[in-house]
């Protein structure tokens, strides 16, 4: 998956290189319009959107996927993923190295972490989609298991529905 990932063309107006599938999103304007739709999820990605779709949080097929690259360093900051453009559940796949995502609820600040292994699925649903940010901090390691631990460059694939 990765080699097909690293033959495509990546954006990198962001602080961070990313790939659209299925439709475009808009950082600025935090929005999906129906122009944006850029066509079918491409068939290395069907495979995976269909497992998806499997799952008891997901009503339907993901019709869209952001790959985003992390390199040593590189982060994103804490977010809910747009509510009105997406549907109730996310995943997101990761490959490569390990890197720790950190959750804050927006009403009583509690905080909690957790390691996004190579190979795990992340699926946010309910409380932790709506009521919790997540974000992966911007930093050059991670400590795993009560020792630091260098980060190496991670890809992460999200998979979401578009409320069109």
């Amino acid at each position: 998956m990765l080699d097909e990932i690293d033959t495509a063309e990546w954006r990198a107006d962001l602080k961070r290189r990313v790939q659209h599938y299925g439709w475009r999103y808009d950082y600025t304007a935090r929005r999906v319009t129906a122009d944006m739709r850029i066509g079918p999820l491409p068939d290395w990605l069907a495979g995976v959107a269909d497992s998806i779709a499997e799952q008891p949080e997901f009503d339907r097929r993901p019709d869209q996927v952001i790959v985003n690259e992390y390199l040593p360093g590189q982060g994103i900051s804490a977010h809910v993923d747009c509510e009105p453009c997406f549907g109730s559940a996310i995943a997101s796949l990761s490959l490569g190295g390990p890197a720790e995502m950190v959750f804050r609820h927006q009403s009583t600040g509690e905080r909690s972490s957790f390691l996004l292994e190579p190979l795990s699925l992340l699926i946010l649903s309910g409380a932790a989609r709506h009521d919790w940010t997540h974000e992966i901090p911007a930093r050059k390691s991670d400590r795993i298991a009560g020792a630091p631990q260098s980060r190496r460059r991670r890809v992460s694939l999200t998979f979401r529905t578009v409320l069109i």
